[in-house]
């Protein structure tokens, strides 16, 4: 059985209108991606791009300017993507906050299609985003996509299934994945040190204080870094270079929420975003104070990374569940909400926290 077709937007819907990126709708309700086929018509693309992102049912019909056969709508459902909602369907898709059929952004239409393996060859063929049969890393290289559209089609969760896709096909493939277990392997014996260092020159209040207050910030850190660079969309370049730098950093993993070996930050890359963060403690606080800080930021690090993978694949207790729940939404639901992973806290602080707006049991 085929998963439900995604609900799409009037405003998508206009937003396709170009020849890189060209939706039509038939009957006002089911809509189709006719990109590909704008240089195949035989009426030339210039008929095709003067209906681009409106509906074409009456001119399909028109028997002065060409009454099409059943093949042309046989051809026409290849390009079938989704159905367009209606007002109150898409009162509901827009609505701040969130309901539990309404995947705002992603393109998602159910819950049930979050655990469904992406169909490879179909995927590619209604979206012509990235083939999962090739590497990926190239394809966003050299697609050619424009900012909207692979925004749009990155944020569009896919399941590769067992394994991992190819990102590079070559010798970096291996330096692009990830076991969870590393980070703690690496950083938990760092930050041991780290804190051996700073007890050398701190009494254990001071050292616990400030342990904490790094902690703490790390939460911060956490929030800055999910949302302004990961998630640096609306600013980012209209450029390939810039689409690839994005995917590596953070897109892959919206792309393929479920890939295990890309869901932590590998050690080289951690070190690279950590290094500014060394030298500001050490710029803020005098040397053993700066040890204490930085450890316990490096240990909240750790608590998010190992969080952030158990939140996608393990079976968690109450607390952790609610957690887990909130990150699926930012995932399947919302992206431009819900930046925190392990707390809500800043969320709620900044105003970007998704409000889950289910009705609620009421107690007795």
């Amino acid at each position: 059985m085929s998963p439900p077709l995604p609900l799409i937007t009037t405003a998508e819907l206009s937003a396709n209108a170009t020849k890189k990126s060209c939706y039509v709708t038939l009957n006002n309700r089911k809509v189709y991606d006719v990109t590909r086929f704008i240089n195949e018509h035989p009426g030339g693309s210039d008929l095709i791009l003067d209906f681009a992102g409106r509906d074409i049912t009456d001119i399909m019909g028109d028997l002065i300017s060409h009454e099409h056969s059943d093949s042309a709508y046989e051809i026409l459902d290849d390009y079938l993507i989704g159905i367009l909602a209606t007002p109150a369907e898409e009162e509901k898709l827009l609505t701040p906050g969130l309901n539990k059929d309404a995947y705002i952004l992603t393109g998602v239409a159910s819950e049930e299609d979050m655990s469904i393996k992406t169909d490879y060859d179909q995927d590619y063929k209604s979206h012509q985003f990235l083939d999962l049969n090739k590497p990926l890393f190239l394809q966003v290289l050299l697609g050619g996509f424009d900012r909207q559209f692979y925004l749009q089609q990155v944020h569009r969760p896919r399941h590769y299934g067992n394994g991992s896709a190819p990102l590079f096909g070559n010798f970096l493939e291996p330096l692009s994945k990830t076991p969870w277990f590393i980070v703690p392997l690496v950083w938990l014996p760092c930050i041991a040190y780290g804190c051996y260092l700073a007890l050398q020159g701190l009494p254990a209040y001071k050292f616990a204080l400030l342990f904490g207050l790094g902690l703490f910030l790390w939460t911060l850190v956490e929030y800055i870094l999910h949302r302004m660079l990961f998630h640096l969309d609306d600013h980012l370049p209209n450029h390939s270079i810039a689409f690839s730098l994005h995917f590596i950093l953070h897109g892959i993993h919206h792309y393929l929420p479920m890939d295990k070996l890309r869901l932590v930050m590998p050690p080289t890359l951690f070190v690279a975003l950590a290094t500014p963060f060394y030298k500001l403690a050490h710029a803020l606080f005098p040397y053993y104070a700066a040890l204490a800080v930085y450890s316990g930021g490096i240990l909240g690090y750790v608590m998010y990374d190992v969080t952030h993978y158990l939140l996608h694949h393990a079976v968690l207790p109450p607390y952790f569940r609610d957690l887990k729940s909130y990150h699926m939404d930012h995932h399947y639901k919302n992206y431009e909400l819900g930046f925190g992973v392990t707390s809500k806290f800043w969320d709620v602080v900044f105003g970007t926290q998704l409000v889950d707006t289910r009705p609620q049991a009421k107690s007795l």
